[in-house]
Parts: structure tokens; sequence; C-alpha cells
């Protein structure tokens, strides 16, 4: 669903991404978070050469599967300052996200997610690539099969 040159998207949904996970992961979509975050666990820095590498499990969510080994240069870390007001320094990495039809490379800081419904949480910074957020809705992003089914 578009409006002008944006498309609609719901408070959450079933994002890709494509460079770590073959499958679709629910996501809450959070325009009062600036940097999307990703549910990561046994976090590792090291070094591949000289070029400073991360490795992580992504669970991504739905008890179904196993947790993903992930490896990946990682950008950078910052002090991100989480809902509940605490602040924590976290690795950054950028690969790409699904969302619908559009594939486009954004910023996740890797936390410790598993008392969060979702293991993906799409901020602002992401969403600013041309997305507007329909807080009353869900899955507009996803084809009329998979809403069935995600809404049963």
């Amino acid at each position: 669903m578009a409006i002008g040159d944006k498309q609609l998207v719901g408070w959450r949904e079933r994002v890709g991404l494509p460079d770590l996970f073959d499958g679709l992961i629910p996501a809450k979509i959070d325009t009062g978070a600036k940097t999307s975050s990703l549910h990561a666990t046994g976090i590792e820095r090291y070094l591949a050469g000289r070029r400073k590498m991360v490795r992580f499990l992504l669970d991504v969510g739905g008890g179904a599967s196993e947790p993903v080994v992930c490896e990946l240069p990682h950008a950078d870390h910052r002090i991100i300052t989480s809902s509940n007001g605490q602040s924590e320094e976290r690795l950054i990495i950028k690969t790409r996200i699904a969302i619908g039809s559009h594939v486009f490379r954004a910023e996740f800081s890797l936390t410790d997610r598993s008392d969060m419904k979702f293991p993906i949480l799409v901020g602002r910074t992401a969403l600013r690539r041309g997305f507007l957020v329909d807080s009353s809705r869900s899955y507009l992003q996803s084809g009329d099969a998979e809403r069935r089914r995600i809404l049963r």
C-alpha cells in the first residue's frame, strides 16, 4: 500500500534480513526509536586481518528454530538509551533489510531483546527511506495470504 511515494507500514511487520537469514522475522515498527535493533546473544568481537568483525546469535523469534550464527563487519559502537531510560554501549552493524518489496541497508544495534515481544525493532532512521506508519494497522507490507496466516 502506498501514499504518494511513501510505502505504508503497520505498527508491526514481518521483515527480512537477506544477508543473515532466509525468512521473515517479526518486527515492531517504532518511530520513537532512532536506531533499529536486533535480538543478539553471544556477541563476540574479533579481528579478521585488520577488519573489525562481530559474531552473534540471531534469535528470529517464535521458538520454532535455533538461533542463527551471524558474522559481519561491525560498523561502530555507540551509547543507546532504551525505552526504560537505561543507557548502554552497543555494537552497530549495517545489513540489508527487506520491508515488503523494498530492500535497503540499515544500521542495527545488537542487544538482548529476550524480554521483548519482537526480535527486531525498526527505528525511524531506517523508516525515513520512504515509509509512513499507520499505528492502527499491522502487516501492511505482507501479502494477503501471509497477513491472514499471521492474524489467525
